[in-house]
């Protein structure tokens, strides 16, 4: 009788790693975009394929084993390794064609970027663009993304970064709030009008506070982490809030409040792995990002 275990897929290692990141079979599903009883059938050829139990089963779902957690920082390791190797396969083309894939914030995908991605699309029609919209941090590493474009200085390891400039920020609100409530003239009148600020996160209030602004969380009438939603509630005339200068004058009905607020601008980098930045298809896009996305940058006289 053979009695060799068959060596597992890929696949098999990478729903176990979800698993155990996530705490479910259903979050591990969300995350990798998969249904729950894929994850499942995987974890159950895992343990077939290596002839051990990885997870209790109970009615309030699966628990790691010893061993489960034994092996967890190899898989990760593994997980890292075979994206080097992408990456290093990745770097190595110097074709035009491909796809590039690009995160950036819900604001810059919205409101910054589509100009800009039409541009890279009318020169370089051979390039796919892979977009990802998001707030998080993405991992370059990983190949989460090619390209990153951050409002702060990267500092992963193994990345070319190249600051565009600082974005600056200003206090707005629509003509129609002001209409119904006035303007605020000072930094203290603000407390005295309808705030709108990011519900769990902490950034617009650790802002203020640097600048003398004691801001609270409670200060805020409507709260969300999503800047999209805010911009959209601000452009509505729903009350005051924090924003690009270049997105406030570029909005139409939407006014700047308070100049002696003196908000720090925020730094915008473009960044990508070194090795995925070889590729030349990566290094066009980033160039023609970095180079485009200045005039957000620029400052706004009024």
């Amino acid at each position: 009788m053979n009695n060799q275990t068959t060596e597992p897929d890929w696949f098999l290692w990478r729903s176990f790693l979800a698993v155990m990141d996530e705490g479910s079979l259903s979050a591990a599903a969300r995350k990798l975009g998969a249904s729950q009883p894929t994850i499942g059938r995987h974890i159950e050829e895992l343990e077939t394929s290596l002839n051990v139990v990885l997870f209790d089963r109970t009615g309030r779902g699966l628990n790691p084993t010893a061993l489960a957690h034994q092996m967890l920082n190899s898989v990760r390791s593994a997980k890292s390794a075979l994206a080097e190797a992408q990456l290093l396969a990745s770097g190595s083309t110097q074709m035009l064609d491909g796809t590039v894939r690009i995160t950036a914030s819900q604001i810059l995908f919205h409101h910054i970027l589509p100009g800009i991605l039409k541009k890279a699309r009318e020169t370089y029609p051979t390039i796919q663009l892979e977009l990802v919209p998001s707030d998080s941090a993405e991992n370059l590493l990983l190949r989460e993304a090619d390209i990153a474009i951050r409002m702060f200085r990267p500092s992963q390891l193994d990345v070319v970064a190249k600051k565009v400039g600082a974005v600056p920020l200003g206090a707005c609100a629509h003509q129609s709030y002001l209409d119904r409530h006035g303007a605020p003239k000072t930094i203290s009148d603000l407390y005295e009008h309808e705030l709108l600020g990011l519900d769990r996160q902490e950034d617009i209030i650790k802002v203020a506070r640097s600048i003398g602004f004691e801001l609270r969380r409670e200060h805020f009438a409507i709260r969300t982490d999503s800047q999209t939603v805010i911009w959209e509630m601000v452009k509505a005339g729903l009350g005051i809030s924090f924003a690009q200068l270049s997105l406030i004058d570029a909005t139409q009905g939407m006014v700047r409040l308070v100049p002696e607020l003196q908000i720090p601008p925020m730094e915008m980098w473009v960044a990508a792995h070194k090795e995925v930045h070889r590729a030349r298809r990566i290094r066009v896009i980033y160039d023609l990002l970095a180079k485009e996305l200045i005039p957000y940058t620029a400052p706004q006289i009024r």
